[in-house]
């Protein structure tokens, strides 16, 4: 009864706040890892806690591996040796899979909270690996599987722009106990990842859903809140209040809420300001549900009503919106300027043609940021954009109008999926981005 009593627990402690997908969809990805190592070794780690028991905030896995293991907790590693037929030098190599956890550091707990010991007779149910082992038990295990695998050894190695990331420490000890037998992994993982996020998966999709959801009604929030005199920072509180309680972990980013001026500062995050009468604000911010971030923007005119300039560099906005949306072809289209099939040109060919500014130029070089990016386990999520978008693809279309010296700043965006038929579906249809409907929604009606 007690072994059944500290499952429970654990069970509870490890799913009450995080929406975690089945085992089973980790353990798929792992075996797709696998399959494009050609026999190879795979070796991640998770982040290290903090040592420093004040930390304010809260641990936050490394999204590569949460995306392979389903795993909250830090200090993990990650083992997997892809299966390999026999050769005449070296016999079938069969697939193996092992979650290393480490040793129980009990005075942390008592600050962070109990953590999964090795130790645990249901650490693999609990986790859904095939094997759970001690940390301490790496060394052996990659020594033991790396003897009759002929493949490269894949671990997740710092960029160039890096001197470290979470691997590196375990990596540094495993070189030095001459775990590898050589210089040690010498292929990045990391591009094999993002080949496999780049297309989510039903469970991701209803997670991304879930903040989407959140989201929505938290702008909405802000669309009855916002009015002169109001303070930037209410707006953001309000926002960060409203999608918590639906469930969300976190902002996906730091929240924009930039007034007058600011709303021709693309990343402005002081949210600091009053706003004013006349003026327009822009809002982008969305948050986070179990791991997965969402990225929304709207434009509200301040006082409830665009002014006559305002609406017409809204619309114009909304109309490139709307002419990348028609030009999307699923297996096709891509987002990215100077590539064939773009997005990006249909949202910047409808801004160039429809506007001019006070000088009678053209409005496209007021368009200044790319039409989207992909979204997922982080808001501008590792992926690979060379692959054309199509079923399972996440992303958003923002096309943006920053004019400061009519301080208007204009930005709508919607992060949009490719359903299974190939369909663009937008996963914030339920907020309203007509002018008309902004106002309406405003008012209250």
């Amino acid at each position: 009864m007690r072994k059944l009593l500290v499952l429970i627990v654990l069970l509870v402690q490890f799913s009450a706040a995080l929406d975690r997908q089945a085992s089973a969809d980790y353990q798929s990805r792992r075996h797709a890892l696998a399959a494009k190592t050609h026999g190879g070794i795979v070796l991640m780690f998770a982040p290290m806690e903090s040592e420093n028991t004040n930390n304010l905030f809260s641990f936050r896995q490394d999204n590569n591996f949460f995306y392979l293991t389903g795993w909250p907790e830090p200090g993990a590693a990650l083992l997997i040796q892809a299966p390999a037929p026999a050769t005449d030098k070296s016999p079938a190599v069969a697939y193996t899979e092992i979650l290393f956890l480490p040793a129980h550091n009990y005075p942390q707990e008592k600050w962070t909270g109990p953590k999964l010991g090795p130790e645990n007779p249901d650490a693999a149910k609990i986790t859904g690996f095939d094997q759970v082992k001690p940390l301490d038990n790496l060394r052996d295990e990659i020594v033991r599987l790396s003897e009759h695998q002929g493949g490269p050894i894949y671990a997740d190695l710092p960029t160039p722009h890096e001197s470290s990331n979470a691997s590196s420490p375990g990596l540094q000890w495993l070189v030095r106990a001459n775990a590898f037998g050589h210089g040690g992994p010498s292929v990045d993982i990391k591009p094999l990842i993002e080949s496999l996020r780049t297309v989510k998966d039903a469970g991701e999709i209803e997670r991304l859903r879930k903040a989407s959801q959140a989201s929505v009604a938290a702008h909405i929030a802000a669309m009855h809140a916002v009015k002169p005199g109001v303070n930037e920072s209410y707006i953001s509180a309000l926002m960060q209040f409203e999608w918590d309680k639906r469930g969300c972990d976190r902002p996906a980013y730091s929240p924009i809420v930039g007034s007058g001026l600011n709303s021709t500062v693309l990343h402005y995050a002081q949210d600091s300001e009053t706003m004013q009468a006349g003026d327009v604000v822009v809002i982008d911010a969305a948050g986070e549900y179990s791991m997965y971030a969402m990225d929304i923007t709207r434009t509200l005119p301040i006082s409830g009503k665009f002014a006559p300039r305002q609406r017409e560099i809204y619309d114009i906005v909304l109309g490139a919106q709307q002419a990348a949306v028609a030009a999307f072809v699923s297996g096709k289209s891509k987002l990215r300027t100077g590539q064939p099939d773009s997005l990006q040109k249909a949202a910047y060919d409808y801004i160039n043609t429809h506007g001019k500014d006070l000088h009678g130029e053209p409005l496209g070089k007021y368009f200044i940021h790319g039409l989207g990016h992909y979204v997922g386990l982080q808001v501008h999520d590792a992926n690979d954009y060379d692959q054309p978008l199509g079923p399972g693809s996440v992303f958003t279309i923002e096309p943006g109008i920053y004019i400061p010296e009519e301080k208007i700043g204009v930005r709508i965006e919607d992060t949009f999926y490719v359903d299974a038929n190939g369909k663009l579906i937008n996963f914030d249809e339920g907020l309203p981005s007509k002018a008309e409907d902004v106002e309406k929604m405003m008012a209250g009606k």
